[in-house]
């Protein structure tokens, strides 16, 4: 979401725009790790997640167990491993503290939080 993207980049942007204007924006320990990789310097990743006015949301134990539920349902349903934890993780701290989930995965999580409402700007 915050790369680049010629593809989706603008679509993107928009969508984040969108969700600032309609409320605030968090995001949990999983997603600042994440955008953190994508940065030289943590200071950097910080600096962007800020000026995007997003707010750390720490993970509820109730919200990692229930990613844990999340992720064995997948790997029972024959999931393949490339799908690691980090996402169940996103999916039960977004359908727990949040009223929407911004993603371009959105058949992952539509099936495994299916009381999640996604967001996709890669649909237009």
């Amino acid at each position: 979401m915050l790369g680049p993207d010629p593809a989706f980049g603008p679509r993107s942007a928009e969508a984040l725009r969108d969700a600032i204007a309609h409320g605030s924006l968090i995001a949990c320990e999983v997603v600042w790790g994440e955008v953190g990789g994508r940065f030289a310097q943590p200071a950097e990743a910080a600096r962007v997640l800020e000026q995007l006015t997003v707010s750390f949301s720490s993970m509820q134990i109730a919200e990692a167990l229930q990613a844990g539920r999340a992720w064995q349902a997948y790997r029972a349903r024959g999931g393949r491993r490339e799908r690691v934890i980090a996402d169940f993780l996103i999916g039960a701290h977004a359908g727990a503290r949040a009223d929407r989930l911004l993603t371009r995965d959105r058949g992952f999580f539509r099936t495994y939080f299916a009381d999640l409402t996604v967001v996709d700007p890669g649909v237009g």
